[in-house]
């Protein structure tokens, strides 16, 4: 039985993916409950019979009322069927009627819409470009991705438990009253009108409240979590305290916010209370009028006091379920901010895979500059043969990294195009043209999981044998087969921890060194690449690239110019242009920049301020 309802819907069923999702809130709750819609008919249907069946059983209990004046013997040969019937449907029919209630709200709705929700949600931010993951904090984007699926589960769920409920119960009271006696009426509809006026009052303020006090809650997760991932800096530094006060001044725009929150919950406790004696003082003491006037039944009173103290019993649940029903959205519509953002970078709507033949790159006019008017890159004209190697040079912030996140297409070109084997790489599809690309960055930073699994990244189909043998090539077997875990995994199985942090400098470049080497693209980027490791394991693993290289085109970036000596081509860039270019001999003959960079490093490594 609970599998049938667990399995009414499936969250991760098939669904068309939009580039811009709707950012208006109801547009957005629609659109994710499309394949609830049939759930959700049912859900409402049952809730609302359900509060027919509370109603019907107020006014059966006025009736038995009544029927308890004549004597035992007469009442029972009279209504004993009756009353048997009443009692079956209680005790079995009315059970029943509430498990398929719950059942409905419990095992299909709540666990599979957020569950929905939270899939979507994080397949929608996946594709979003690196530079929109550069522009917030990882920790904030993860809050948001995992609050807003039970935020909105949780809508859903007063929707049916509560709101159609409420609304059913209400309208059925109001038609026993009248059935009873019209002017049993008035005293509901006066309460009502209060009642609206103070529901409108709260959830007018609750929404935007809870929205600051979510977004407040996200803040801090993201400052919690930079400090978390920045362990090392922070202790290094000694600035413990300075992240503390960081800290602390978000979680204090939390508590404000949370105290803002509750506020309106206390106003509407106390105005709530008052106008519920008022329900009661107005109904129960007309429908003793109307007795003492001879014109209600015992019954008559007896289910208005049933009627009136369960309404007051409701009350107060049924404001809490709109304000928390307003709350959640106002969660909804602050994590709406992260997920319902438009995706910044797009296949073209003709892209076609990256078919690679040669390996050549032609970057003609390129111009970037991150939408101001410096920075960046300046008119790159280049071409690199299929198979060349070149050697990428200069200062920081002479556009080196720009040029290789372009030639990735992290970031759309805002001038000029950057061709491979003469197609466009606008106009190709994102995942062929970067399958097509190996690259060793500076930060070697790894996944959080286990040795295996990262090498595996550069190509999951690899076979056991495969990954070993990229391992050994990188140098890197020995120390994997001595590692071992907390938790007692040894080797391959061992878990790196957060980014790799378990792992030296040089070993982590080790393990990303045999992922690309397993994934042996044809394309070679390289940031860097030896940059963490000692002279003794750079000169291995110098050898190593050296042998990745072969038939394959290189760029590579280097401050460490012994590196770069033997390539086939240096580029020097400066202020966004390359400014130099030729064999590392031509280059020394020339006398000009990359002279005075090679003239002034020490050790093989280039001081990017130099020559001024």
């Amino acid at each position: 039985m609970f599998r049938y309802f667990e399995n009414l819907v499936d969250p991760f069923v098939a669904y068309t993916e939009s580039d811009k999702p709707p950012t208006q809130l109801w547009p957005f709750m629609l659109d994710y409950s499309r394949p609830f819609f049939r759930v959700f008919v049912w859900a409402a249907l049952i809730s609302i019979f359900v509060a027919g069946v509370e109603i019907g059983l107020i006014y059966y209990m006025g009736r038995v009322v009544d029927l308890l004046g004549g004597s035992p013997a007469e009442v029972w040969e009279t209504h004993g069927t009756e009353l048997l019937l009443m009692a079956a449907f209680v005790l079995f029919l009315r059970p029943l009627l509430h498990l398929f209630d719950v059942l409905l709200l419990n095992n299909t709705i709540l666990p599979n819409f957020g569950t929905l929700i939270r899939w979507r949600a994080h397949k929608h931010v996946l594709r979003q470009s690196v530079g929109w993951f550069e522009n917030d904090f990882a920790g904030r984007i993860a809050n948001r991705i995992m609050q807003t699926p039970p935020a909105a589960g949780e809508v859903v769920f007063q929707v049916f438990d509560a709101i159609s409920f409420s609304l059913a119960y209400l309208i059925g009271a109001a038609i026993l009253l009248y059935v009873a006696d019209a002017r049993l009426l008035i005293p509901l509809l006066i309460w009502f009108a209060f009642y609206a006026v103070l529901v409108r009052w709260t959830v007018r303020r609750v929404g935007p409240a809870s929205q600051a006090a979510s977004d407040a809650r996200s803040t801090v997760t993201g400052r919690v979590v930079d400090s978390y991932s920045n362990i090392h800096s922070v202790k290094m530094f000694a600035h413990g305290a300075q992240e503390l006060d960081y800290a602390r001044e978000a979680i204090e725009e939390t508590r404000r916010t949370f105290q803002v929150e509750m506020r309106i919950f206390t106003v509407m406790d106390a105005v709530l209370v008052t106008l519920n004696g008022m329900l009661i003082v107005g109904v129960v003491g007309w429908a003793i009028a109307l007795w003492m006037q001879g014109s209600a039944s015992v019954g008559v009173v007896a289910a208005a006091t049933a009627l009136t103290l369960r309404l007051n019993a409701m009350t107060g649940w049924i404001m809490w379920a709109l304000t928390s029903f307003f709350r959640q959205l106002g969660i909804v519509a602050e994590g709406m901010e992260t997920i319902a953002q438009p995706i910044d970078l797009l296949d073209a709507p003709t892209a076609k895979p990256l078919h690679l033949s040669k390996g050549e790159i032609q970057i003609r006019d390129l111009s970037h500059h991150y939408g101001r008017e410096t920075g960046g890159l300046d008119h790159i004209n280049l071409t690199i043969q299929p198979g060349e190697k070149i050697g990428l040079i200069g200062r920081s912030g002479a556009g080196k990294s720009t040029l290789v996140k372009l030639l990735l297409r992290f970031y759309d070109v805002e001038r000029g195009a950057i061709l491979i084997d003469d197609q466009n790489i606008a106009q190709v599809t994102q995942d062929s043209l970067r399958s097509h690309i190996g690259m060793v960055q500076q930060d070697s930073a790894l996944l959080h999981r286990s040795v295996r699994d990262n090498i595996l990244y550069g190509r999951p189909d690899a076979s056991e044998a495969q990954m070993i043998a990229a391992a050994k090539q990188a140098e890197a077997h020995e120390f994997i087969l001595d590692l071992q875990d907390p938790q007692g995994r040894t080797g391959y199985d061992a878990h790196v921890g957060e980014r790799g942090v378990k792992l030296s400098g040089g070993q982590r470049q080790r393990v990303t060194l045999a992922r690309v080497i397993l994934k042996d693209a044809p394309i070679l980027l390289l940031d860097e690449a030896t940059s963490a490791l000692d002279s003794e394991v750079e000169a291995s693993i110098q050898e190593t690239l050296y042998g990745m290289m072969q038939g394959k085109t290189v760029i590579a970036i280097a401050h460490r110019l012994s590196t770069i000596a033997q390539m086939d081509r240096i580029l020097v860039m400066d202020a966004g242009r390359i400014v130099e270019e030729g064999a590392h001999s031509d280059l020394l003959a020339q006398g000009g920049l990359y002279a005075q960079f090679w003239a002034r490093q020490s050790g093989g490594f280039m001081n990017p301020e130099a020559a001024e």
